[in-house]
């Protein structure tokens, strides 16, 4: 069945707590992230397992971002077959609303190589990147998660955070990119008609999340978003610099944009595919557009903290997850890229409707315009945030 529009989407509680003012404030308190005491290495932090004596897990997650039961909201389908199916009891928490905010509740411990009372968490690339580039996560056992090998979207193999699958896997994976209310303006096609265009001046937004909206910038610019140079970056920049100071955009934002551009009150945005399909739900004339210069490709992913006492019970979670059923039900619910081969047949049974969607399972002509932000360092990434939050006025 599918699920009716919700109100706050997954990829929108991004930004949608502390916002973008917030979310530069935070990275400069983080200046000391790679000082010394909070780089962590395998072998000076080292952490027990009792999984073997101890059947429970703690999953932290970002709200609405697992399947529930539509008569009964305390059931969770996909989860409650994992609990039946291992015997292990988990302690599901929806308690991560803004990758920054989540990285404030847990640095302290884990730069101090103390535990989290969590053992299995989900956050977003950059973020992952961030942590795993701390040495505060731990290595997965390929021989328990035998599902990921066999069913991960060849898409996602070979990523830079993690190349070789053995520290963070994709929960769900989305795109950004362009939308457009079909009831308020005439289709739009491209970065540059949205940042040029005389009939939206003053009616477009884009994202304060600066890799989704700079990716899609740098395509538009002839860049690759996953390898570029501090010129690039720049070029793309002043780009954006030359729509603020028209008027072009009016703002920047979170997923507030959703509800605007549903009533009209914006024409066209940068936008997340996920929030786009709920919303072309309830409005056919509401579109996703994959500009011809590429889109950005994101993925949110589960990884086990340092001093998580129950890793193999968290790789049996993330193996029960990448069977294609259960894949499926899953992504019927969160309408986000499925990550897991195979679910698309299974969706067939669920909803056929959804499995036809390029937007949950996309065909390889989408997936081959599709990049993933650059992985940046520490220096890289306070550099261009701050000149991306000059720009935008947070």
């Amino acid at each position: 069945m599918r699920t009716p529009l919700r109100p706050l989407t997954r990829r929108g509680l991004l930004t949608g707590t502390l916002g973008s003012a917030a979310m530069l404030a935070t990275a400069g308190a983080l200046a000391g992230c790679g000082t010394k005491g909070a780089q962590q290495t395998e072998a000076g932090c080292v952490s027990e397992d009792l999984s073997g004596t101890e059947k429970k897990l703690a999953f932290s997650n970002w709200p609405q971002y697992m399947d529930v039961d539509d008569k009964d909201e305390s059931k969770r389908p996909s989860l409650d077959a994992f609990v039946a199916s291992s015997g292990v009891q988990v302690t599901y928490t929806e308690d991560i609303n803004d990758n920054n905010e989540f990285f404030g509740k847990v640095q302290n411990q884990l730069a101090a190589c103390q535990g989290t009372d969590r053992d299995l968490i989900v956050l977003t690339d950059w973020m992952a990147a961030r942590m795993i580039r701390l040495g505060w996560i731990q290595k997965l056992d390929p021989a328990k998660i035998p599902n990921v090998a066999a069913n991960l979207l060849p898409s996602l193999l070979n990523r830079p955070l993690d190349p070789e699958n053995r520290i963070s896997i994709p929960w769900q994976s989305g795109l950004a990119g362009l939308a457009y209310n079909g009831g308020v303006t005439k289709e739009i096609r491209t970065v540059d008609e949205l940042l040029t265009r005389p009939d939206l001046k003053g009616k477009v937004t884009a994202l304060s999340e600066m890799r989704d909206t700079m990716g899609l910038l740098l395509q538009s610019n002839g860049h690759d978003p996953a390898n570029f140079t501090t010129a690039q970056f720049d070029d793309a920049l002043n780009t954006l610099k030359k729509a603020v100071a028209s008027g072009q955009i009016r703002k920047f934002t979170g997923n507030d944009y959703a509800p605007d551009l549903a009533k009209g009150d914006i024409a066209a945005c940068v936008g997340w595919s996920g929030d786009i399909i709920q919303l072309s739900a309830e409005n056919k004339k509401i579109k996703f557009v994959a500009p011809d210069s590429g889109v950005m490709l994101f993925s949110d992913n589960m990884m086990v903290p340092n001093k998580a006492t129950h890793k193999a019970n968290a790789e049996a979670l993330i193996n029960h997850y990448y069977q294609p059923a259960i894949a499926a039900k899953l992504a019927a619910y969160v309408n986000y890229i499925c990550p897991v081969k195979g679910a698309q047949a299974e969706m067939e049974k669920i909803d056929p409707e959804l499995a036809a969607n390029p937007l949950i399972f996309p065909d390889e002509t989408l997936l081959s315009r599709s990049k993933v932000f650059m992985v940046l360092d520490e220096k890289q990434e306070k550099e261009y945030e701050g000149k991306y939050q000059q720009v935008i006025g947070a």
